[in-house]
């Protein structure tokens, strides 16, 4: 449960420590005094989009933090591990900031997250029930989702979601695969030709660049040889060349170094030089006979540079988009003939697949028959509670022409909020308020099944009061039996049913408009009782009616979970900062 809430520069709260306590709390103030604030501050915490606009003026951030007591719950301590985030003495904080530049940070118990992972947790820990919210049941996705939590076929509803994922893949597959066999066979006779043309080329990546070489060396043969033979003769060809010219150095090598010793080296760089124009020689002599004149060679490497010169022009820039093309209309070509062998694979895949959506679809559509019933009579016998004691509750199946990704048939809530009437949609028969408390009734209903701690209902008493107030009040009671509920109201009737009673008050400090909140107990609740109640807060008669709504909140107390070293707050006893 959330045992505090702190928040700092946030709108107009400069600095604020709300302090939460087991079962049934609730906030109220005079309008504008920043409840709804609050409820914005917590929707940022748990992970709802940072604008730089709630920034308090004159601030550099925003802060706000929560401290959660999961103790109750040891699965979340459980998920937070797998997430590599420690979790000590059963305490979870989730913290929030947002710089005024705008960048916004989240951490929880100290490790930084991101703004989904932190939604993510909070989720788990925190729902948050708000007056648009009521306006969601009249979609017909959120009345499915609501009967399907209820019928705890979340599981059945995504596995029919894959199975009619997987069907539409591959009835995608086989669309794709009609539509290239016939653009293929469009295409058959050109593509024929161009099989044709390219591989019978026999083309070899990097050819063109080796005919190139090859080319240049048959039209240059006898200046080749020439130039080769001329430089051989020079290094070792008689009596001038080079070579016999060396053995003048070599001789006056040798008397050097018998004279001098120390300097051998000058034999042993002679000896390098001598053999390096040797070898050099010899490679002359071998390359000069192995240059051809071969007229013959020539025309026929001229041949074939001049067909790859055409294919490169026709079908790509370079040899290898020729042999690239070739090889892609190949392909083109061979799914004519491979594409019917392949289609009644696809198409076997496609019939399996329908198999499996209808099975799953049909076996969610039972278990969505068996709960629509159940839910009807359970929210039934919650509606005379909430002042709809003539209601009537329908949770109807409406049959699809086809299965879809959300199983066989759509999901339509209907009431009749009068004797004698049919029960007809929710958005053609219900007003604000009573939607309102047709949503109440079906979150007291999935409370039960809920495994979130914490349910914070942010004014839904809109278009209710007197009886029908204390009635909500009363139901809000016995949900906080299962559950921390913590609401924000405007309504007397719900808030004398509260366990722990919270008021905000705006004011100003330092010149600067702020909010501060404060627990009330004793006189102090019966004081904002009876200004709720609409009288004079000093009177008699207000304050006598105030006490008198105190005293008749006696429902069903929440559960009193055992807490480690410390004693658990009684349920009308005010939580301690």
């Amino acid at each position: 449960m959330l045992t505090e809430l702190r928040i700092r520069n946030f709108a107009i709260i400069e600095q604020l420590t709300l302090p939460l306590g087991r079962g049934f709390n609730v906030l109220t103030g005079e309008t504008g005094a920043g409840k709804s604030i609050i409820v914005g501050a917590l929707g940022l915490l748990l992970g709802e989009r940072a604008n730089s606009d709630v920034v308090r003026t004159g601030a550099d951030r925003a802060l706000v933090e929560g401290t959660f007591d999961i103790s109750e719950r040891p699965e979340l301590a459980a998920l937070l591990d797998e997430r590599g985030i420690d979790v000590e003495e059963s305490t979870v904080v989730l913290k929030r900031e947002v710089a005024a530049a705008g960048r916004a940070r989240g951490w929880v118990n100290g490790t930084p997250v991101t703004a989904a992972a932190l939604s993510d947790i909070g989720r788990r820990l925190v729902n948050v029930h708000g007056q648009h919210e009521a306006q969601t049941l009249l979609d017909p996705d959120e009345q499915r989702e609501i009967l399907d939590a209820f019928a705890g076929a979340q599981g059945q509803a995504a596995a029919v979601r894959a199975a009619h994922a997987a069907l539409a893949h591959v009835r995608h597959e086989i669309a794709e695969l009609r539509r290239r066999k016939a653009d293929a066979e469009r295409r058959a006779d050109y593509l024929r030709h161009v099989v044709r043309e390219i591989e019978e080329a026999r083309l070899v990546d990097g050819e063109d660049v080796r005919l190139d070489e090859e080319a240049r060396r048959l039209e240059h043969a006898e200046e080749l040889r020439s130039l080769a033979g001329g430089a051989a003769g020079a290094l070792d060809g008689g009596e001038e060349a080079v070579l016999s010219h060396l053995g003048a150095v070599q001789r006056a090598l040798a008397s050097i170094t018998r004279i001098d010793p120390s300097r051998s080296r000058l034999q042993e760089l002679f000896d390098s030089g001598y053999y390096a124009i040797e070898e050099l020689a010899r490679e002359l002599e071998e390359y000069e006979a192995a240059v051809e004149l071969d007229p013959d060679r020539l025309e026929e490497v001229r041949r074939r540079r001049d067909l790859l010169f055409r294919l490169t022009k026709k079908y790509g820039g370079t040899l290898g988009d020729v042999i690239e093309t070739g090889t892609k209309a190949r392909a083109e070509l061979d799914l004519v003939e491979s594409a019917d062998l392949d289609l009644r694979t696809l198409e076997q895949r496609e019939r399996e697949a329908a198999t499996r959506l209808t099975a799953g679809a049909a076996e969610l559509s039972a278990l969505r028959q068996g709960a629509a019933s159940r839910l009807a009579r359970a929210v039934d016998d919650v509606l005379p509670s909430l002042g709809m004691s003539d209601g009537r509750f329908v949770a109807v199946l409406v049959p699809l022409a086809d299965v879809g990704a959300s199983g066989a048939e759509d999901t339509e809530f209907r009431v009749a909020l009068n004797v004698g009437h049919d029960a007809r949609p929710l958005s053609r028969v219900a007003s604000g308020g009573e939607l309102s408390r047709v949503m109440l009734a079906l979150k007291t209903i999935l409370a039960r099944l809920d495994q979130v701690p914490t349910l914070i209902f942010d004014e839904v008493d809109a278009g209710i009061g007197g009886k029908v107030g204390l009635q909500v009040g009363d139901t809000m009671r016995r949900v906080a039996a299962h559950h921390q509920v913590f609401a924000i109201t405007h309504l007397p009737q719900i808030a004398a049913r509260a366990h722990h009673h919270i008021l905000v008050a705006k004011g100003a400090r330092g010149g600067v408009t702020t909010a501060d909140v404060a627990v009330l107990v004793g006189e102090e609740r019966i004081t904002e009782l009876a200004r709720m109640l609409g009288g004079d807060p000093e009177s008699d008669i207000s304050r006598a009616h105030a006490a008198e709504l105190l005293e008749t909140a006696v429902v069903p107390e929440p559960k009193q979970a055992k807490r480690r070293g410390a004693r658990p707050a009684e349920p009308d006893e005010p939580a301690r900062t």
